[in-house]
């Protein structure tokens, strides 16, 4: 069962038009019947929208939107095992069709700049949907990829599926070796260097790399290459005083080793990864609840001798079908990943913070769902706490083996808000949840998203990994999340708290805003910022939350709202705190500022406004724009409950105030 973009079942709609293009909104003004009327209107109504969403079993999920990668190579994959069929293949370029701009590309987010290896890729999938090479919509696609160095100036990643059919030559890819897998976790570029979701996409990447399969290409792709006469050309070595010219060199060496390796030790480092991947897989037969390591994984399985028969195959396949959404109009979208535990506890703070009583049937059926998820086993996050009990949450419906510990501290902020017919159940999930945040703090005293102490700066350098954030450092909005959960939990003075407030207040910048790793950007992790920090007992006069407090209201746009927009990643000077308004965006704005005691204040009353004038009449918002990150600025998302939980939450607290930090003793 799939969710809408506004988060209920079925199919997904047409996507909606931006907060600045014209649209309905809700008949009266707010300043014609009273800013408290209309904040009070307009929570009523999204919280009737929000509650008319939660699925049967207790969860809400919204559609988690990315770029048309995920669907071309969901095509490339069916192509390499012979597994396509003609309705999914018509669907799939449908929606990819549909995605591409007025100047022949794709881009990796809403109004962005067109993306070189996402055009690539989806002008390949096009080319596997029937599309010809001379069709003036893909002619125009190749002559812009020509124009920015074809093939050889994409990413390694795009390289490496184009060399699965023999259009770009193995040799002329970085090499990663599976006996990486031996390596000791001592080690620089031990695979628990990397980030969970690295670690889980290298493993099955490196029997690929050592494999080199070639199946016969369908077609050729020389309009793609820039220089028709080297197809595949060398690009210099950087100066060897240089990380990068260092991390060059070892690739030209591992090309080297990769001729003598020895025969027993590569088969053998080959069938580790394979024993590796498998006891990774989850329940539903995905990798990590994400789609790419599920892909890789499957193509690693098959290239070892699993037929498509096998049972581990089987589930894995099945498992990539679940992240289909099939749209009204026949398009397939395919979800990197879904996020029902990640909307549930949202969508149950929200709700609880508008007013839903704490016993709502709604509110409890969300806490059983939320309970019965609980991962109460150890995983790889294990390898750095082996004495660390289990208890926490993950972000999917499937992922045991990697709980994060944002999610777990937003479940344990969401599970005080019930009141549920079983507190000593929900009382010991959440002394354990407590337990297990507390347990994954880094050294420096912040935390990061899954793994304690993922800081090393060697994964990043490797040619390999141009893909994105291969790492996982403490980050502001996740070291808030948990500082907030422990100053709800009684624990404000307790020394770990009390050093996790210390990273916060080091790590803000110099105009008062905290950079956002898992939502974009400033606006974001100011927005996680200083409710933790108030909620963790810092005054509303502290100088932190007063620059925090000018800096939002410097950034506030002229129509009432807040917007940044991704480019603020790459950009930040140019960018920072800038963008169309959205509604997710102005909803964190709004709990910074309504946590900092600005209640009464112009930038609040101004952007309460904006929420209650845009706002559908059904309840909900538009937000085409992308406000969440995988990595920041190279994988985008647009989470669709975004625009309806944290508005929601904001108008909340406006209507009903702060929620109270009631001291539970520990």
């Amino acid at each position: 069962m799939t969710a809408t973009t506004d988060g209920s079942t079925g199919a997904l709609p047409p996507r909606a038009a931006s907060a600045s293009e014209p649209h309905d909104t809700i008949p009266q003004a707010a300043g014609s019947v009273g800013i408290q009327d209309a904040a009070a209107r307009a929570t009523q109504r999204a919280t009737d929208f929000l509650l008319s969403r939660q699925d049967a079993e207790g969860w809400w999920k919204g559609d988690l939107e990315t770029n048309v990668t995920m669907d071309a190579e969901d095509l490339l994959l069916r192509q390499f095992l012979g597994i396509q069929d003609e309705k999914t293949t018509r669907a799939a370029g449908l929606f990819i069709r549909g995605e591409q701009r007025a100047d022949g590309t794709w881009a990796t987010f809403y109004g962005g700049p067109g993306d070189l290896s996402a055009t690539i890729e989806a002008y390949v999938a096009l080319r596997l949907a029937g599309d010809g090479p001379d069709e003036p919509h893909m002619a125009k696609a190749s002559a812009w990829i020509r124009e920015r160095g074809g093939i050889a100036s994409a990413r390694v990643f795009t390289r490496i599926w184009l060399a699965l059919f023999g259009w770009w030559k193995w040799d002329d890819l970085p090499e990663l070796p599976p006996e990486l897998i031996y390596f000791p976790k001592w080690m620089p570029l031990n695979i628990y260097d990397f980030g969970c979701w690295a670690r889980q996409t290298i493993v099955p990447l490196t029997v690929v790399s050592a494999k080199r399969p070639v199946r016969p290409a369908p077609f050729p792709l020389d309009e793609l290459h820039a220089d028709a006469n080297d197809p595949n050309p060398a690009k210099p070595l950087a100066p060897m005083v240089s990380w990068d010219g260092l991390f060059q060199r070892l690739d030209v060496a591992l090309h080297t080793y990769r001729k003598v390796a020895p025969r027993r030790l590569r088969k053998a480092a080959m069938n580790t990864a394979a024993r590796w991947i498998i006891e990774r897989q989850e329940n539903d037969g995905c990798w990590g609840g994400i789609q790419p390591p599920a892909v890789y994984s499957v193509i690693a399985l098959y290239l070892l001798g699993y037929d498509l028969e096998h049972p581990v195959m089987r589930e894995g396949l099945a498992s990539l079908d679940r992240f289909a959404v099939w749209r009204d109009d026949g398009a397939r979208m395919i979800e990197a990943c879904q996020s029902p535990v990640w909307d549930t506890c949202l969508a149950t703070i929200a709700l609880a913070d508008a007013g839903v009583p704490a016993d709502h049937p709604q509110l409890v059926r969300a806490a059983d769902w939320m309970l019965g998820e609980e991962i109460v086993r150890p995983g790889d996050w294990a390898v750095k706490r082996p004495q660390l009990p289990p208890g926490g949450w993950a972000f999917e419906f499937h992922n045991d083996n990697y709980p994060d510990i944002d999610d777990t501290a937003e479940v344990v902020l969401a599970l005080r808000r019930v009141k549920h017919h079983d507190p000593e159940r929900l009382d010991n999930a959440i002394r354990r949840g407590v337990r297990w945040n507390l347990g994954m703090q880094s050294k420096d005293g912040g935390w990061g998203a899954f793994d304690v102490d993922n800081t090393s700066p060697f994964p990043n350098r490797l040619p390999f990994c141009d893909f994105g954030e291969v790492i996982d450092p403490p980050s502001a909005d996740v070291t808030a999340h948990v500082v907030e959960m422990l100053a709800f939990e009684g624990l404000s003075h307790d020394p770990r708290t009390r050093r996790g407030i210390q990273w916060l207040l080091s790590a803000q910048e110099a105009n008062g805003s905290w950079f956002g790793r898992w939502g974009v950007n400033y606006v974001y992790g100011t927005g996680s910022v200083v409710p933790a920090l108030v909620a963790a007992g810092l005054p509303a006069s502290h100088p932190a939350i007063r620059r925090a407090v000018t800096w939002l209201e410097t950034v506030q746009n002229d129509d009432g709202g807040w917007g940044e927009d991704l480019r603020s990643y790459p950009e930040a000077a140019e960018w920072s705190g800038k963008g169309a308004s959205t509604a997710s965006q102005t909803g964190w704005a709004l709990l910074a500022l309504l946590a900092a005691g600005e209640r009464e204040s112009k930038a609040v009353e101004r952007g309460i406004e904006w929420l209650a004038q845009t706002q559908r009449p059904d309840g909900s918002w538009d937000e085409p724009y992308f406000t969440g990150t995988g990595f920041p600025w190279d994988f985008s998302i647009n989470y669709h409950l975004y625009r309806q939980v944290f508005p929601l939450t904001a108008l909340g607290r406006y209507v009903n105030g702060e929620p109270l930090v009631e001291v539970k003793g520990g």
